[in-house]
């Protein structure tokens, strides 16, 4: 038998926030919602903080360039992996006592890495601190979506967490050059330390507990299927992204991920306590919002990288220059985070995921006339910051889309698969389209190449889901289909 996701509810030990009685944040309400999104921000952060530093950091540690990716992928393995199963265990076992275990491991993580002597002791760093943003992510998102009741509250809070994850992602490409041509790489993680050791104390008497009443076992074949699935699929597409699907490990592990994946879905569907609840796939807004937070996030994790190597390597900027032009994006998606509740609360998730979608991919083609002159450039501040803020109203209405409607009791399976869709999303855009422009012999052509591609599948998503959910018929609706 099923879990029952009707007859109980979680037993949080202080009532939902921000309830419609109460449209104004209180004191509380806020603390509560600056600890959960300052800890959304840090693991943004750390996705991209040390991309800029990993020439300098592979000198000082002894990397070779080869070896330098795993810099990378041992904090996306762990990360993307084990997000699902955290997820369910923070359902079951307590998503607070989860969430600050998480934190700590996150902070003591970051410390080793700050101080590694070696690449061993700085790559089980980067592991660690994966593995802590597995957990950090979904209990985080659990708490905030049943901490503050659905409504406006719920709206205002996922409007800000998406802004400074979203800003979170843009702020690490500047702060990583600008710490590490000032202090150095090591700098970096002492960041991410910083940040979490100032979040942790806070956290045990601001957050509420919450958990499902009931106990069921944990589904062990499930969370061996998909976290095995999970951690061969990104490390194939992760280790693509360098030297393409030619060699045999990629290959055999893209493989054994589908297959694994494959197993999982079987063994979700005859399991008496899924880790999955295969019902909630089939519900409308689970499935299609969960196809616009895939594609929204993978198709603008590609837009940045290919503009990051045109940028510097076509029109001849500075690092400093191109932080400061995703400096302006980074503004504008603040904006956009301040204004999205709004829009949604007149026009309904639904509708606000197929106009955001429709309108950065219509921004992005507009980057198709880019070209070799420096004019170049102002296109491309105004263009990638309107699409943008466009891609930040995908996040947050794909992540309303998805949970709003969902038993408390399941909040921890849903935004674990929000936060599922947003890590693979990372992950798999650069190595299925950002490796055309950097294999292509001239950089400029493969960069619209990329941008062309990318705007299609943007724009044919936002076509599809507007069919799948029908929003023309149910705009403006919580519909909990």
């Amino acid at each position: 038998m099923a879990i029952d996701t009707t007859a109980s509810a979680p037993t949080p030990t202080t009532p939902p926030l921000g309830t419609p009685r109460s449209p104004r944040m209180s004191t509380r309400d806020k603390l509560v919602l600056f600890v959960l999104c300052a800890a959304q921000f840090m693991v943004a952060l750390d996705f991209s903080v040390l991309n800029v530093a990993l020439p300098v950091l592979g000198a000082d540690l002894g990397m070779s360039q080869s070896a330098l990716q795993w810099a990378v992928t041992a904090f996306a393995l762990p990360s993307g992996g084990f997000l699902l199963l955290f997820g369910r265990i923070g359902d079951l076992y307590g998503r607070r006592k989860l969430f600050l275990t998480g934190l700590a491991l996150f902070a003591a993580a970051s410390v080793l890495a700050t101080f590694a002597w070696d690449p061993a002791s700085f790559l089980a760093g980067r592991a660690l601190q994966g593995l802590g943003a597995a957990v950090i992510v979904p209990t985080g998102m659990s708490l905030l979506t049943t901490t503050f009741a659905e409504g406006p509250a719920r709206d205002r809070a996922l409007g800000i967490s998406g802004t400074l994850m979203s800003l979170g992602f843009t702020i690490g490409v500047v702060a990583g050059g600008v710490l590490t041509d000032a202090l150095g790489w090591r700098s970096t993680m002492g960041l991410l330390a910083v940040f979490a050791l100032v979040v942790l104390p806070l956290a045990p008497a601001l957050l509420p507990e919450s958990r499902t009443p009931m106990r069921p076992h944990l589904d062990v074949p499930g969370a061996i299927t998909v976290t095995g699935g999970l951690l061969s699929l990104i490390y194939a597409l992760t280790t693509a992204a360098d030297d393409g699907f030619a060699r045999a490990d990629v290959i055999a592990t893209l493989i054994a991920g589908l297959a694994l994946l494959a197993a999982f879905a079987v063994v979700e569907s005859r399991t008496e306590s899924p880790l999955v609840s295969l019902p909630m796939l089939r519900r409308r807004t689970v499935a299609w919002g969960n196809l616009g937070g895939l594609v929204t996030f993978s198709m603008m994790s590609t837009v940045v990288f290919v503009l990051t190597l045109y940028l510097q390597e076509v029109l001849g900027l500075s690092a400093w220059e191109t932080g400061l032009v995703f400096g302006v994006q980074g503004v504008m998606s603040v904006i956009a985070g301040s204004l999205t509740p709004r829009f949604i609360s007149r026009l309904g998730a639904r509708r606000i995921l197929v106009l955001s979608l429709a309108g950065q991919g219509a921004f992005g083609a507009a980057l198709l006339f880019l070209n070799a002159q420096s004019w170049s450039v102002w296109l491309v501040t105004a263009a990638l910051s309107l699409a943008s803020m466009f891609h930040l109203g995908a996040i947050i209405s794909y992540g309303l889309t998805v949970t709003s409607g969902v038993p408390d009791e399941e909040q921890g399976l849903a935004t674990g698969l929000v936060t599922s869709t947003q890590q693979v999303g990372i992950t798999i855009g650069i190595p299925l389209l950002g490796v055309l422009a950097t294999t292509s012999g001239d950089l400029l052509s493969g960069t619209r190449t990329v941008l062309a591609l990318d705007a299609a599948i943007v724009l044919a998503a936002a076509a599809l889901i507007a069919v799948g959910l029908r929003t023309g018929r149910t705009a403006g609706s919580r519909d909990s289909d």
